[in-house]
């Protein structure tokens, strides 16, 4: 009796859990932010006790699961809005090299070595840091390279504007003032606080507004 009661309840919470990550949107393992590793594990081990506390009632399990899965989602709902909130929970990404320089301090700062980026430069058919003209290590812990261009024109997007606020280290990156920036906006007829994502790339600046992505 105790075999069949296990066997159900695995069978059950594999369907659950299932339908739950469906309906969370999750794709791959890599693609989890910290958040959602820590919801993944706690959603496992409940899932774990239940099944092997036959006694308890599934639903002490199933409630808090079903409560984690609903604030994971309110959650990732309200960051899209907030970009201070999704930047305190799912974190930002940071320049490992910039301009083909390996900025070290960064490195340190995430605990990421040398072997790591080399590793990771070399599973992208790249041979030498030589080759890279940005490497940018994403929240996810992937390596997102861009290669120098013939012209060494920097292919990589420089974001200026998130979520209404000015990005000051950028606009020192691409050598222009927060001047220039207001009035590129006044150019194209646009307010501060209406732009969701600004970046330069090519000597161009490209502007999302949030009513673009709601529509």
């Amino acid at each position: 009796m105790d075999y069949v009661i296990v066997l159900e309840r695995t069978i059950l919470f594999y369907v659950l859990i299932t339908v739950l990550y469906r309906f969370m949107g999750k794709r791959e393992v890599g693609q989890l932010g910290i958040v959602d590793l820590i919801v993944s594990i706690l959603i496992a081990e409940l899932a774990a006790m239940s099944i092997d506390n036959r006694k308890e009632s599934i639903f002490l399990s199933i409630i808090p699961i079903v409560s984690l899965v609903l604030i994971q989602i309110g959650m990732a709902y309200y960051s899209l809005k907030n970009a201070k909130v999704r930047d305190a929970f799912d974190g930002v990404p940071s320049v490992i090299i910039k301009k083909g320089i390996i900025n070290f301090k960064e490195m340190i700062k995430q605990r990421y070595n040398i072997d790591d980026l080399l590793t990771q430069l070399r599973e992208q058919h790249i041979r030498s840091i030589e080759e890279v003209d940005y490497a940018i290590l994403e929240t996810s812990g992937n390596l997102s390279v861009f290669k120098k261009s013939g012209e060494f024109v920097s292919e990589y997007p420089m974001p200026v504007i998130l979520d209404g606020e000015i990005q000051e280290e950028t606009l020192k990156e691409i050598s222009k003032s927060e001047k220039w920036l207001l009035k590129m906006l006044q150019e194209e007829k646009v307010e501060l606080q209406e732009v969701f994502y600004a970046f330069y790339r090519k000597k161009n600046l490209f502007i999302i507004k949030h009513k673009d992505i709601e529509k």
